[in-house]
This record gives structure tokens, sequence and C-alpha cells, in this order.
């Protein structure tokens, strides 16, 4: 989706924007859908990065004859990773600049993906699942800061599209890559491939993007606010220069960043607290953020491969579907993308919360006629397919609405006072969640995969009543309209 995603919003600019002098799209629009796609880079590698795992829950249980709960804290480091990264990259960004900050992140994906395939002990892959969470937490922070600083406001909303896009086609690919491997090592997950295990060299392959994005970063200049607020004003016009239309007026735009930056409010913690404890707009981001992970989406991104082994599924088979989910969640991404401004936020939410609703409660139905144990597990072939049915169905809602709706509705639900910090609370809230649904899920399967399914069965339920009375809708509001 990310190529999609840029092929298409470079033809909506340029039906926009006039001709260049050799015709097409105009020059400086070229190099900023370049600037965005390098940047996006980093939600590729977000994507990638925290759903290759899936193909290698199996390897590493049998490599290191570790149990559920142990094997879950292993895989959920990088959720811990990711909150420290998304915590540290905004003020990091704001010291040393954004593409220092890409810089790091980008040797930090390599690093974690090449310790990862080479580790000698569950503890040491901890670590280096940890490290490349918290590249995954800087990404998520710089990519969509850089882009906002330098598109062209009249082009924000398409440019700023390429992180998500990129995001699920990462995962996608992962996915992609998964089976592809699986099937050179024989079909066999502890299979050797290249002198190591298939499941080693699945975790070791995300070097090569990390690769590309550390190299390609080098290729683009740094954000013009961030110039400006060092007072390199100058260099700040000469990247105004490359990316806004040639009858800009460069000193203006340089005065009204400025301006606009020394009248910017720095909210902090204590500007969320009400007479009553935090405001009540503040734990609506926070229900949101919760909601979109305790429906359970990350089981299908960390651990589909092993859920479908689970009920009988050979595993060529069970990556397969990991990988088709992924294709459904691009699909659903594109429909919301789509959607989001025309039909609202709040009409779009409701969608994906019912769709959700019933297709897990036709999985958690399907999953209950599991029978057997060990290797013996088998599903009825009509409870089998009706399970994949409402996998595929559940991802398909999601992405359609919570995916993108959630992170939309975020950045304007909040007051201009308090977005930035209320934001991050909402962010942490979210990851919390993800770490808590991450790590608890094997478990839960274990005990009762069908049980599993209706705990996030009813989160979906309940995710109805907290839209229709709590969240407002932001369609066609001004952002100063929020109070």
């Amino acid at each position: 989706m990310f190529q999609e995603s840029t092929v298409t919003s470079a033809v909506d600019i340029s039906r926009t924007s006039g001709p260049s002098a050799g015709g097409g799209r105009p020059a400086h629009l070229r190099h900023v859908i370049f600037l965005a796609g390098v940047a996006a880079l980093g939600g590729f590698l977000f994507g990638y990065d925290s759903s290759v795992i899936n193909g290698a829950v199996e390897g590493i249980r049998g490599k290191f004859d570790v149990g559920s709960g142990l094997l879950a804290q292993v895989i959920a480091a990088a959720l811990i990773g990711a909150a420290l990264g998304a915590a540290i990259a905004g003020r990091l960004a704001d010291r040393i600049g954004r593409i220092r900050v890409m810089h790091i992140a980008a040797i930090l994906f390599a690093i974690s993906s090449v310790g990862s395939m080479l580790p000698f002990a569950l503890w040491d892959l901890a670590v280096w699942r940890f490290l490349g969470g918290v590249a995954i937490g800087m990404a998520s922070v710089i990519a969509p800061a850089y882009i906002a600083e330098i598109a062209p406001a009249e082009y924000r909303g398409r440019l700023a599209s390429f992180q998500q896009g990129a995001i699920v086609v990462g995962i996608a690919i992962s996915q992609l890559v998964n089976w592809g491997l699986l099937n050179a090592a024989g079909g066999d997950q502890r299979g050797t491939l290249l002198g190591l295990e298939v499941w080693q060299v699945m975790l070791g392959v995300c070097v090569i993007p990390a690769i590309a994005y550390g190299v390609l970063s080098f290729r683009i200049p740094e954000s013009p606010r961030w110039l400006i607020q060092q007072g390199r004003i100058a260099d700040a016009q000469a990247v105004l220069a490359q990316v806004e239309a040639p009858d800009v007026d460069l000193d203006a735009k340089v005065a009204e960043i400025d301006a606009q930056m020394r009248s910017e409010h720095k909210s902090s913690f204590k500007d969320l607290i009400g007479k009553a404890g935090l405001l009540p707009i503040v734990w609506i981001g926070i229900g949101l953020s919760v909601f979109q992970q305790l429906v359970g989406i990350n089981v299908i991104f960390y651990y589909s491969s092993s859920l479908w082994q689970s009920v009988g599924i050979d595993p060529n088979s069970s990556f397969f579907y990991s990988f088709t989910t992924s294709i459904i969640n691009i699909v659903g991404t594109v429909i919301a993308m789509l959607f989001v401004d025309r039909i609202g936020r709040k009409p779009l939410a409701l969608i994906g919360s019912v769709g959700m609703a019933v297709s897990l409660g036709v999985a958690a139905w399907a999953f209950s006629a599991k029978t057997g144990t060990g290797d013996k597990i088998s599903m009825p072939h009509t409870e089998g397919t009706i399970a994949l049915v409402a996998a595929h169905s559940f991802v398909l809602f999601f992405a359609l609405s919570w995916g993108v709706v959630v992170w939309v509705m975020l950045g304007e639900i909040f007051p201009n006072r308090i977005r930035a910090a209320a934001l991050g609370i909402a962010a942490m809230a979210q990851w919390i969640a993800n770490w808590a649904i991450t790590v608890s899920f094997p478990s839960l399967s274990d005990w009762n995969l069908s049980g599993a399914y209706v705990i996030y069965t009813v989160f979906a339920v309940l995710s109805i009543p907290f839209i229709l009375k709590w969240v407002p809708e932001t369609k066609g509001k001004a952002l100063e309209e929020m109070g």
C-alpha cells in the first residue's frame, strides 16, 4: 500500500498543481514525495519488524524449549521498547534533529535484526527485540512529524497517509517473506537455511530495509521547522526552496513558521488535570486507544501462524493465511482512507465495531469445535473454514475503521492547548494495552482458545456504547473548535 498510496497521492497532487516546465508533476512536489517516501520507510520498518515475529514464534518455542508464558514475555519485549522509543523520540528530535533520530532508529533496527538472528539464549533474544521496539517507537513518532513539517499545507493530509500505508505494507511484506523462507526450508519451521534455522533468517532479513532506510535518510534534508528553531535561517530557506512552490516568499514563510512556533503552548501533564482527575476528553482518548487494542487485533499480527497451527492447520498453510490477512489489512486501510472524510469518524467506527463483534463471536464459536491435544489437534472442516473467514472478516472490519479512525480522532479531539500531552498519554495507553494482549494470549490460548475470543468479542461489543455516548464527531470541524 505504500507504493499504491504514493502513486495515488502523486497523481492527485499533480492534477491540482499545474504543470512543471518539463510537463507532468511540478519538480518541487516530486521532491516532496521522495522526502515523504524516505521518511515513511520508518513506517515500513515499524510494520515489518513488529509483525515478523509471527513466523518465528514456534521456532523459538522449539529452539529454547520455552513455555507459553515466558515466550509471550520475549515477544512482548518489543512493545516495552516501543513505549520507551515513542516517549523519548520527540524530545530527542527537538535536541538533535529529525534526521539524526532517523539515523539512530535505522541503526537500532539493524542491530536488533542481526542480534535476533544470532541469539545464544532466550534472554538476549528479548534484549534484541527490546532494541528493535525502541526503533519502532522512534519511527512511529519521527516519520509523521517529519512529513508534516516538510509537506506543503495543501498536500499534508495525503502525504501523511504514506506512513499508515507503509506500516500495513511492512506487515504484509514480512508475512510474504516468512512464507517464502518457510517454503525454501521445506516447510520445516526449524529447518536449515543459509546455515541457520529458518526462524533466525526470518528475524535477520529486516536488516536489509534497515540499511536502505539509513542510507536514504542521509539523502534528505533536515526539517525547516527544526532549522528555524536552531536559528539556521539560511539552511531553512534552502530546504523550503526545494519543497515549496517557486512563487513562495521564503522570508515570509520563515517568519510565519517562526511566529507560529513562538505562539505554541507547550502542553504538560498538569494541563490534563481537571477538578476530578483527568479531563473527560483525555479519558475518551485513552478509551479509543485501549479499545483499539483490547479487541485482539495484534493476536492476528503476532500469533496468527501459531494460532492456525494450534487448531490443526499445517505450518505452510498457516503462514500463507498470515499473509492473506495482511493483504486484507491493506484493503481495509485503503477503504478507511477513502471514506473517513466522506461518512465521518463515528459512523465508520460503529460499522467497524459491529463487524468486529460479529466476526469475533463467530470465530469464538468455531474455535470451540477444536479437539485433541499435542500433535493430534484438529477442527471439523466446516468450523475450520468458518474460523478462517471470520478471522479475515475481523481484520477487514478493524482496518476499515478503528485501524485508521483512532489515529485520525486522536489528532483531532483534543483542544490545541493540551494536544501534545494528551496524545502522549493516549499513545502510552495504547502501547500498554497492546502489551497486555500480546503477553496474555499464549496462556489464554492454552487455557481455552474459544474463551480468549469471547473476551475479545466482549470488548468489541462494549466499544459500541462507548462510541455512541462519549466519542465526539470531528468531521468537518476545525481543530480550534475542539474545546
